[in-house]
């Protein structure tokens, strides 16, 4: 058998975790077009995917600029099913910490290898299917959830393959704790399935990956962390028409939107040079409006 990617060794130049597979990403499958608004975006991630975490500050602001023409359906990808996999230099979960270490500065976004040393994940299946489960409650809270349990593994070092951290990230982010557990256990793992045939049958190979398609079932694909304009050209491409919303950028309405933000995120939303985010983030911290959290690769800060 020849060797192959390992899916947790995420190559920072391409922005891209790829799992081990052969097939190639192909937009002519792609049957499904946009109904409800100009652009639909399927966005393949996985709760662990450290390029995912990296194109948080590029996601974000898509979203307060082109919200109104964009509808992003979320997909799960099935980074690490288990650890069966030998290959890349990735043979343990201790191999990934230094590697996240490495990236987390590569993405100018605070990752916390040490969680691999602590209480590392057998898998990204649970978070994944719980992910489908609050998604089964409400599609806006299961984004803020996605977001909670990735602050939990990337930040906090939390396993969020156990129930504990799942459930606590469901409470924070007002989902039926009773009901997310029902559908964890049941429906949830059908949809998760059937995210992982579409994803094959795409074929996706890493993460993140978005396809973007208009009302007319043309395609285009970004696969990879990329810079903003990469996401927002390809938007442009399908929707020329598209208009841009000029949003208020001042610090509290950004942190109205998005209650967490790292500095790389806050100088992407607000263009305050990144040399001057931080700065401006702890000069909050001491008018009291905002907590910081720090980890040994950087840090967020969070709405009082």
């Amino acid at each position: 058998m020849p060797e192959q990617n390992n899916p947790l060794l995420c190559n920072p130049e391409n922005g891209i975790c790829e799992m081990p597979a052969n097939n190639t990403i192909s937009n002519d499958s792609i049957s499904e077009k946009s109904k409800s608004k100009p652009v639909k975006i399927i966005y393949f991630t996985d709760p662990i995917c450290s390029s995912c975490w990296g194109i948080e500050p590029q996601l974000r602001k898509l979203k307060l600029e082109y919200g109104s023409e964009i509808e992003i359906e979320y997909r799960m990808g099935g980074l690490l099913p288990d650890w069966s996999y030998n290959s890349g230099g990735i043979s343990k979960p201790s191999d990934v910490a230094h590697h996240w270490d490495e990236v987390s500065l590569y993405y100018d976004m605070p990752i916390d290898g040490d969680v691999w040393l602590e209480d590392p994940l057998h898998s990204s299946y649970p978070p994944s299917i719980a992910f489908k489960a609050a998604q089964m409650q409400d599609q806006e809270k299961a984004i803020l959830f996605l977001r909670e349990i990735r602050e939990m593994v990337f930040l906090n070092k939390k396993n969020i393959t156990k129930w504990e951290h799942i459930e606590a990230a469901g409470k924070k982010v007002g989902l039926d704790i009773v009901k997310l557990k029902s559908d964890f256990e049941g429906d949830a793992k059908i949809l998760f399935e059937q995210d992982l045939k579409l994803g094959r049958e795409l074929g996706v190979r890493g993460f993140p990956t978005m396809f973007f398609t208009n009302t007319k079932g043309q395609n285009e694909y970004v696969y990879g962390s990329k810079p903003y304009t990469t996401f927002e050209s390809a938007l442009l491409k399908l929707y020329p028409k598209a208009s841009k919303t000029n949003y208020d950028k001042s610090w509290n309405n950004v942190f109205s939107k998005y209650h967490s933000l790292t500095a790389n995120e806050f100088s992407e939303l607000t263009n305050i040079p990144r040399n001057q985010s931080e700065k401006f983030l702890n000069d909050l911290i001491s008018d009291d409006k905002l907590e910081k959290f720090t980890t040994k690769n950087g840090a967020i800060w969070i709405l009082k």
